[in-house]
């Protein structure tokens, strides 16, 4: 992986990275070079043996966030003067002061959101509109503007300043907890974007959402080649996701599997290039063959109009909404550097280093010759979505449902289960006990979640789906998923060293203890799985699974960056780029292994359309699972849990260096995969 040697940022540098920016709601950034370095000079006259590196950082990020409505020129000076800290004993004990502040209000704010969603998210009875109402409400909606009114969000940024995730990849490997604590207070206020674009962006956002959540397929109306119907009538699905899990359901289909998968496929593709018909589109009153494109109405050919490239519109508006937003943030100053070195904390180019090394991994050929003799026939293009590693239970589901349905019978069972599940997983008696009073078990409406505290006085969520007659074994399987995920926020809460470094690098870590424990799942009801070949058909799963969603990944990071060099494009010139940018991905890391080109098929995900650059969290997801897994098979599981989870909120590779020994990387899963495909040779 790719490192940069980062130094402090230079009082031009970081005024470099900033722009003027005016509008009518007094925005614009009215401190210059010649007032910051005043304010400079006019600070460590106050404090002469402060450090002038430190003090710069702190006034330049501070007037970074300076607006006109603020104050004069003047009135910035004297707050830096008056505000900064020089004494690093007094600046440790404010800093302590405002972070128990801070577990106060976001953990308020927190408990609040719980309680106003309780019976929307829960089994409650009979909502009524009132109770949607309530949900929608946000209690520190207006939490940011507040605090650059009363000034707060600047005396911060003077003392706590911000660092760029390549600087604390690069900085942090000598810093000690509490200055990655003082760190992670500098992220509190690192822009300051107008209302108006932020409500812009949410109205975007949820526009986006609505189109894909209205995104489905009458597959009871669509005719294969020869006019046949393959599907049950009342089936729709949902594009992206429907769509895939039909192509993997059918490899168990040895009738007409390979048909349904590949209607199934020229549906996708249709989605992709914007050729299907408008019509078609979440409605079943015609029926279509993809194949041909026609449309048919009371057994007669109809004209049908395509899609006018409405999903590649979409995404545009969420480019735009997004990119009108750089000129806000002095550092992070693209919605790309945001998405990776601000969320993800990974620059792009280190995260699309990292996809490259995997993508061209020898491995990947291999395994795919393993599939093709699996299936007996050559590999095709919805092979990415290859399902018959799967290691299946012998065990049939009825067996298990019994099991658990009479173990958890309601959520109550559960939770007073959670001591013993943790003690059987190697917890020692005293560390389940608290973390089993620490989280407590919800009926929910929907599949299930998991909703962690803020604060340390109260308790995180487990959200299960039980019904009448207790909890099924697919109900089990996500609950044993949502427990990991609230064991690691309470840990994450409760054990580090500062409040302030709470929880963990990226989303994709949390997702990694939630796959360890659900993996879990039938050791914990006394269940062994006697198949010998099961941890290598699962390695080759995980292999192949994080092959196609690095492949997407590349398409929606190359669109996006084809985006800022096309920013007045239109949908449809951004629709024949996707494609371009989906063939060229195809035809440099899946070309050599399915031996066809110039596929598409990789950008047919619905989260490039409402969750931008999103995809790459789910491939770190796999990664960091595996190298975990590999660790714990020659360290103590329940010590080490406790151990690394408790890390913090460090950068995702120094979190990695500290927990497992060596950076976040590809190599443990792609040797265990070398040693997969010997053994099944």
């Amino acid at each position: 992986m790719k490192h940069f040697l980062i130094l402090i940022i230079s009082i031009s540098l970081f005024w470099g990275c900033s722009q003027t920016i005016s509008d009518s709601q007094n925005t614009q950034m009215t401190i210059n070079k010649e007032h910051s370095n005043k304010a400079i000079q006019r600070v460590s006259e106050k404090f002469p043996r402060a450090n002038l590196q430190e003090i710069g950082r702190g006034v330049q990020h501070a007037a970074s966030l300076w607006r006109k409505a603020d104050g004069t020129d003047e009135a910035f000076i004297s707050f830096c003067t008056e505000n900064y800290i020089g004494d690093d004993t007094e600046k440790e004990a404010v800093f302590l002061k405002i972070s128990e502040y801070f577990e106060s209000l976001l953990g308020s704010y927190n408990k609040i959101a719980i309680d106003l969603r309780k019976n929307v998210d829960l089994q409650t009875g009979r909502l009524h509109p009132v109770d949607h109402m309530f949900s929608a409400y946000s209690a520190g909606a207006h939490f940011m503007n507040d605090f650059y009114e009363n000034k707060i969000a600047f005396f911060v940024a003077l003392n706590f300043p911000f660092y760029s995730a390549e600087e604390k990849n690069e900085l942090g490997k000598n810093w000690t907890n509490r200055e990655w604590a003082y760190a992670r207070m500098g992220d509190m206020f690192n822009a300051r974007v107008p209302s108006g674009l932020n409500q812009k962006t949410a109205a975007v956002s949820a526009e986006a959402d609505a189109y894909i959540a209205e995104y489905n397929i009458h597959m009871g109306q669509v005719l294969d080649e020869n006019g046949n119907s393959l599907f049950p009538e009342n089936m729709v699905l949902l594009s992206h996701w429907n769509l895939r899990d039909e192509i993997k359901a059918n490899y168990a289909n040895k009738d007409i599997g390979y048909q349904k998968q590949a209607l199934i496929y020229k549906i996708m593709q249709r989605i992709i290039d914007q050729s299907i018909p408008e019509s078609v589109i979440n409605s079943g009153e015609s029926k279509w063959n993809p194949f041909d494109n026609s449309v048919w109405k009371d057994n007669e050919i109809t004209k049908a109009s395509p899609e006018p490239d409405t999903r590649y519109q979409k995404i545009l508006n969420n480019f735009r909404a997004l990119k009108a937003a750089d000129a806000y943030h002095p550092v992070l100053n693209t919605a790309i550097k945001r998405s990776f070195s601000g969320n993800m904390q990974i620059p792009q180019e280190e995260v699309e280093a990292l996809f490259h090394e995997f993508l061209t991994a020898p491995e990947l050929k291999e395994t795919g010759e393993i599939i093709r003799k699996r299936l007996g026939r050559d590999l095709q293009p919805w092979d990415i979505w290859y399902d018959g590693f799967k290691a299946r239970s012998s065990i049939p589901e009825e067996k298990l449902n019994a099991i658990t349905r009479s173990k958890y019978p309601d959520a109550m069972a559960m939770e007073n289960d959670l001591e013993n599940i943790l003690i059987k997983l190697g917890f020692e008696k005293q560390s389940a006990a608290f973390l089993a009073s620490s989280i407590a078990v919800d009926p929910a409406r929907g599949s299930g979640h998991a909703w962690g505290a803020s604060m340390k006085n109260e308790k995180a969520r487990l959200r299960t789906r039980i019904p009448e007659g207790g909890m099924d074994y697919k109900g089990y399987n996500i609950a044993i998923h949502e427990f990991g995920h609230n064991v690691e926020q309470t840990i994450s809460l409760h054990n580090v060293p500062y409040y302030m470094m709470n929880g963990v690098p990226n989303t994709a870590f949390t997702e990694a203890l939630a796959f360890i424990f659900q993996a879990r799942d039938l050791f914990l009801l006394d269940i062994k799985n006697q198949d010998q070949d099961a941890a290598y058909l699962k390695t080759l799963d995980i292999l192949w699974s994080v092959y196609e969603i690095m492949g997407v990944s590349m398409v929606d990071m190359q669109m996006w960056k084809w985006m800022y060099n096309n920013p007045d494009c239109t949908a449809t010139e951004l629709k024949n780029a996707t494609l371009d940018i989906g063939r060229k991905v195809w035809n440099e890391y899946f070309a050599p292994v399915f031996k066809s080109e110039d596929q598409t098929i990789l950008a047919i995900y619905s989260h490039m359309i409402n969750s931008p650059m999103y995809l790459p969290n789910y491939a770190f997801g796999h990664l960091i699972h595996f190298q975990l897994e590999e660790h714990f098979k020659t360290h103590p599981f329940a010590p080490e849990v406790e151990r690394i989870f408790a890390l913090g909120q460090l950068t995702p590779d120094e979190w990695m260096k500290k927990a497992t020994g060596a950076s976040l990387s590809n190599k443990p899963l792609i040797n265990a995969a070398k040693e997969a495909v010997n053994y099944f040779k």
